[in-house]
């Protein structure tokens, strides 16, 4: 019985420093890897982007008014000097006969200070006439003359207004939008529509800041219709936005299209491919792909003390099975490919078979 006692005393010692024993012991994960090896990669590059036009005007009266009449809409094609909207013109005829009138006085006064200067000018050479008088003719006839000058001038403007209540394309294009119905008092450079120019088409993608360092200086860009690969262009870049969009952090990049298809419509949705530059780059399985502080991380295993630490890289591109890295590791780093969700910095590790 006193042995009995004894063993049942000291079993739960035993089985506690067992239990510290495990827990002292470090935890060795087993992980697969993969060797980084620095290879080149000029690989294709497809990216999704929109047709745009090259040149877009807004359209606008030079003076204000209330428009009376806007027979486009969004859509429509127009040509070079089509009427895009009109304005009530009432105001401004009125100021153009008023204009008028005040013309034909100003040359009826001319012509009888062109008439009495005449006169004055023979009597003075016969000596029947004093020259004050004669100074006094040539006066009038000059303001005379003044006076027309400035009626023509204010004729001319008067004419321009009229004209101005028509709001013409000055080249052919496509209505993009609308700015003011019928019926509203629009102020002077308010914009009616909107004409892009058919002149030239682009497709506008956003590219990240990686592929803009590697790509090539001028590189020529193949632009496909997504719902239809039959339609296509070629083009060059010919834009690069100077600051990032604020929501993608990627860069506007417009390519002009050489002789578009009508196909290629404003608002299509295409696909460009380029052929990106030879540069070194590490290609990793995508499984080994984690994060770190919200940015793009891997597990590297150090060889002597066989731990792990994250690293940081930057990523050129990916695809849902390869990462394409352009640093942050380098040639001969042991990369943990699979078992990274269970790892913890400073973390004893075993290697699956061979690194390769």
């Amino acid at each position: 019985m006193r042995v009995a006692a004894v063993l049942f005393v000291a079993a739960p010692v035993l089985a506690a420093c067992q239990r510290e024993a495990e827990t002292q012991a470090p935890e060795i994960r087993p992980v697969r890897t993969v060797i980084a090896t620095r290879e080149k990669a000029g690989e294709k590059v497809v990216l999704t982007g929109l047709i745009e036009a090259q040149n877009e005007a807004a359209m606008a009266f030079r003076i204000g008014g209330r428009m009376i009449e806007r027979p486009v809409n969004v859509g429509d094609r127009v040509e070079a000097g089509q009427v895009l909207a009109r304005l009530d013109p009432v105001n401004e005829l009125n100021a153009l006969r008023s204009a008028q009138a005040a013309n034909v006085a100003a040359e009826a006064q001319l012509v009888q200070a062109r008439n009495a200067f005449g006169r004055q000018e023979h009597l003075l050479r016969n000596g029947f006439t004093t020259r004050a008088n004669f100074d006094q003719a040539q006066q009038a006839l000059q303001t005379a003359q003044a006076q027309v000058d400035n009626t023509e001038a204010q004729l001319e403007i008067a004419s321009d207004r009229v004209a101005f209540t028509e709001l013409k394309a000055d080249v052919s294009g496509t209505i993009t939008a609308r700015g003011a119905e019928p019926g509203e008092v629009v102020q002077a450079g308010q914009m009616i529509v909107q004409l892009a120019r058919q002149d030239g088409r682009d497709a506008v993608f956003d590219v990240p800041a990686q592929m803009l360092r590697t790509a090539p200086s001028d590189p020529v860009v193949s632009v496909r219709l997504t719902d239809d690969p039959t339609v296509s262009a070629v083009g060059r870049v010919r834009e690069i936005a100077p600051q990032a969009n604020a929501q993608t952090r990627n860069f506007p990049v417009r390519v002009g299209l050489d002789n578009p298809p009508a196909g290629l419509r404003l608002g299509s949705t295409v696909t460009g491919t380029m052929v990106m530059d030879s540069v070194p780059v590490i290609s990793l399985p995508a499984s080994a792909l984690t994060t770190a502080e919200q940015n793009p991380a891997v597990w590297v295993v150090d060889p002597v003390a066989s731990t792990v630490s994250l690293r940081n890289i930057e990523i050129v591109r990916h695809d849902p099975a390869t990462v394409i890295v352009s640093s942050g590791i380098d040639t001969g780093d042991i990369i943990v490919t699979a078992g990274v969700q269970a790892l913890h910095p400073g973390q004893k590790v075993r290697l699956l078979g061979a690194a390769k």
